[in-house]
């Protein structure tokens, strides 16, 4: 029950819905340039991901190979980095206040994903 209370205050307060929109607006551009199809499923994964964070985590995807590597670089470069520091900076802010430090986990919890995404997949607790 309380995880359900987080995620429906992190979608309205947290900036969950925002994200989400966001992250999924680049899955579909990712979706129509047909050579980055791989960036739009890892940036929908991260859109449902950021859109209901609490009770979830991410993990290691066993047998993601040497392409996911070089994917994963190649992301790195483009738009990792500076998602990474968005989430850190969202993050820092929300920790300011008592009530926002649970967002602002929430927001540190999206770092790793938005920074190296592929070969990663994200789980029920």
């Amino acid at each position: 029950m309380v995880r359900f209370v987080l995620n429906v205050l992190w979608v309205i307060f947290g900036g969950g819905l925002i994200l989400f929109l966001e992250y999924a607006l680049a899955a579909v551009i990712c979706f129509i340039l047909v050579v980055t199809i791989p960036f739009g499923v890892a940036s929908w994964r991260i859109a449902v991901y950021s859109l209901w964070p609490f009770g979830r985590t991410v993990q290691a995807k066993p047998g993601a190979g040497v392409a996911t590597g070089v994917a994963n670089v190649l992301w790195v470069v483009l738009a990792g980095w500076w998602l990474a520091l968005s989430h850190i900076a969202a993050g820092i802010t929300m920790c300011l206040t008592v009530i926002g430090i649970p967002f602002g986990i929430a927001h540190f919890k999206l770092v790793p994903v938005a920074f190296w995404p592929l070969g990663r997949e994200v789980v029920d607790l």
